[in-house]
């Protein structure tokens, strides 16, 4: 069988196996009695109608950029990170205690402390898992996701017995200091001269996920270490008999994407919450495994299925919220996607491989 082209690979496979689960979506919107071309107006409406709208969606693909990162620079090395929920929210910790126990004359300086923190305490949630599988042959499968509820034990006790103020019962650190809020997307694209909704949470993590893309491009295909990650990925014999070390590649591999994944909690933590509270991340490292599956592990594509699941989010919302249309009816709309673009991914493919054929005039 011919392969199909690089641009149909990347972009018509995703968009019909899309088409597929909404259409999917709208039959079963109507089985529950509504209006599935009336639900898709609003959804639409909700998250791309009005700026306050794509602040919403452009705030929760920020996240979902993160945390696709870090589960496709591990797919590149042939791993499957499901730790990012752990990952991220051990990130969250790592920002909270650098803005709380430090003193920062600007935002700036914050911001790249902020960074490192979660960075570093995102990556060092990895590093187990990682030499359990470099060294003891453990599935980093099992162990990401297990330490997913480590973390998350990890964190309640941590804000409920330590980081707590006297008197609060609401299990959350102490507000960080107000000149420490990151600027805010109305904010940036006023300075441009362009008016945006105030009353959304999008701030300048969408800039650091984005600049985090490139870098993530950059790694994976124009630096020695991002060569020999893929090679890793594809092949693992032939990248021992190349010179290649398991371990070294395990071990980077799963620290940059810890790294990407803790990363998160400056969009979360200090952009929008301002304190770390229970369930920082909220899902979205389960999201990125999804996000990663759809855009084929390339950043650009991750972007794009980030801003998509955004969309879903904000949509999701704006239609529950005007429909009394079940929350959990977003959940299946997810699902499906995930469903024709990761497993059923070759129902779609097929089809549009052989349409390719005939098109060659092949037999």
């Amino acid at each position: 069988m011919q392969p199909l082209p690089k641009w149909a690979d990347a972009t018509l496979v995703p968009l019909l196996s899309i088409l597929i689960a909404f259409a999917i979506s709208g039959v079963v919107i109507l089985a529950i009695g509504k209006d599935p071309v009336e639900a898709t107006k609003v959804m639409v409406t909700g998250a791309l109608g009005s700026t306050y709208g794509w602040g919403y969606t452009l705030y929760y693909a920020t996240s979902f950029t993160f945390t696709g990162l870090a589960v496709a620079v591990a797919f590149h090395a042939g791993l499957f990170n499901i730790g990012g929920e752990g990952q991220a929210t051990l990130g969250g910790l790592g920002v909270a205690l650098v803005l709380l126990h430090m003193a920062w004359p600007h935002w700036s300086l914050a911001l790249l402390a902020a960074m490192a923190g979660a960075m570093a305490f995102g990556a060092a949630w990895a590093l187990l898992p990682a030499w359990l599988q470099a060294r003891r042959g453990s599935h980093i499968v099992i162990t990401t996701i297990m330490f997913n509820f480590i973390a998350a034990a990890l964190l309640n006790y941590i804000l409920v017995n330590v980081l707590r103020p006297t008197g609060q019962m609401d299990p959350a650190t102490a507000r960080f200091a107000a000149d420490l809020a990151l600027p805010k997307l109305h904010e940036m694209l006023g300075w441009l001269g362009i008016p945006f909704a105030r009353r959304t949470p999008a701030n300048l993590g969408l800039v650091v996920a984005l600049a985090a893309a490139v870098l993530v491009w950059g790694l994976l295909w124009h630096t020695r270490l991002g060569f020999q990650l893929r090679a890793f990925g594809k092949s693992e014999p032939a990248a021992r008999y190349a010179g290649i070390s398991p371990v070294r590649v395990t071990l980077y591999a799963m620290l940059i994407s810890g790294a990407l994944a803790g990363l998160m909690a400056v969009n979360t933590v200090m952009g929008e919450q301002q304190r770390l509270v229970m369930n920082a991340a909220g899902g979205a490292g389960f999201i990125g495994i999804a996000v990663a599956l759809m855009g084929r592990s390339h950043p650009l594509g991750v972007v794009l299925a980030a801003l998509l699941f955004g969309f879903l989010y904000q949509g999701g919302a704006e239609m529950a919220i005007w429909m009394q249309i079940p929350r959990e009816l977003i959940v299946v709309i997810q699902a499906l996607v995930i469903l024709f673009t990761g497993a059923l991914d070759n129902m779609v493919r097929m089809p549009v491989a052989w349409a390719f054929r005939l098109l060659r005039g092949g037999r």
